[in-house]
């Protein structure tokens, strides 16, 4: 016995269409348009958290907040460190080299020294809340006791039991 194989001739209109052939890959939406982002986010690097710091606003240098931040251990991000990035360096900028863009500079510093000055805050913000509620019961009278400030949320639903 042969073995004969038939090719059958098929036209793109024919429904016969051989479905080895057919692809979703070309059939592919393109995504919908947005605007890009006006400051670019770099890669991130392991051990470092990066930010945008002003150096300029209305057209005025603004050298003491950018000392500042360089004080809190901020440092400037070179431009050639990040070509993802994609920006043209500013002309008018005394940080030349450095990512700048409509007067902000990237910046990064270790992620350690930010979760330093979370916990901080945090604390600070318990002794801020601590001297309130000493304060408020220091007018606390036998007479008519004053309820001690519950800081606690609840949620129920209904009747709440």
């Amino acid at each position: 016995m042969v073995d004969e194989t038939t090719e059958v001739e098929t036209t793109e209109d024919d429904p016969r269409t051989n479905r080895e052939h057919a692809s979703r890959k070309t059939e592919t939406r393109s995504e919908p348009w947005a605007p890009v982002s006006k400051l670019p986010v770099p890669d991130p690097q392991d051990g470092y958290t990066f930010r945008w710091i002003r150096t300029a606003m209305r057209g005025q240098e603004d050298i003491q907040n950018v000392s500042r931040r360089f004080r809190e251990g901020w440092e400037p991000v070179r431009l050639e460190d990040h070509p993802e990035l994609k920006l043209i360096a500013d002309i008018e900028t005394r940080f030349d080299g450095m990512a700048v863009s409509s007067g902000l500079m990237l910046c990064k510093i270790a992620t350690e020294v930010i979760d330093s000055k979370r916990e901080y805050l945090r604390r600070e913000a318990e002794n801020q809340m601590e001297a309130v509620d000493q304060n408020y019961m220091r007018q606390n009278d036998a007479r008519m006791p004053l309820l001690s400030p519950d800081r606690k949320s609840r949620v129920t639903f209904g009747d709440g039991s």
